[in-house]
């Protein structure tokens, strides 16, 4: 085997106290703040879990101030109708070029020009009769364009049967007042 010089590293005292990287021994308070930062980790770690799990999954309910908004609104009870159905075309002046639109969003052929006929001979000019493209509308209802027109909306509730619901809306452009027949039109005047 080789034999090599003595150095100053060959001796080391006893006495120093240190070796190696020279690191300070460790007190108390280390191993207490090793334990505190452990708990802190852990804890956020938790806390972070459940965040992620609620905003996953709407059935997880966390009451944290900080994550959840204002509660939603209580739904209200629609208020008795104010305005009184208009069934006849005489008792109101209509806008001119007021026509009806008739939508049938049901399957089968046929109840588009039945409403029609209904309206027809109470006087109310009627427009255009049409199939939607979608023929699987459950519920029939009637769009108004104008506040001013919701007497007539509810005046074809009636003519309609009494069946449909009413909507103020700016989806149909053109039409001041739009019928979407729905299966529950069909169901009611399958006879």
């Amino acid at each position: 085997m080789p034999d090599f010089p003595p150095d100053r590293f060959d001796e080391v005292p006893a006495v120093a106290g240190r070796v190696g990287a020279h690191r300070a021994p460790r007190t108390r308070a280390s191993a207490w703040r090793l334990v505190g930062v452990s708990a802190l980790m852990s804890g956020l770690l938790v806390v972070g879990g459940l965040v992620a799990l609620a905003v996953i999954d709407d059935r997880l309910q966390l009451d944290i101030p900080a994550l959840t908004g204002p509660p939603p609104a209580e739904p209200t009870e629609p208020a008795a109708p104010d305005v009184p159905p208009i069934t006849d075309p005489a008792e109101t002046a209509l806008p001119e070029g007021f026509t009806i639109t008739i939508l049938d969003g049901t399957a089968s052929v046929g109840r588009g020009p039945q409403a029609q006929e209904a309206l027809d001979a109470r006087g109310w000019p009627v427009g255009t009769v049409t199939q939607t493209a979608e023929t699987d509308i459950a519920e029939t209802v009637v769009y108004y364009a104008t506040p001013e027109l919701e007497g007539v909306a509810r005046g074809m509730v009636e003519l309609l049967g009494g069946i449909a619901d009413i909507e103020l809306s700016d989806a149909f452009p053109g039409a001041p007042i739009t019928i979407v027949l729905g299966s529950d039109y069909e169901l009611a005047n399958a006879s």
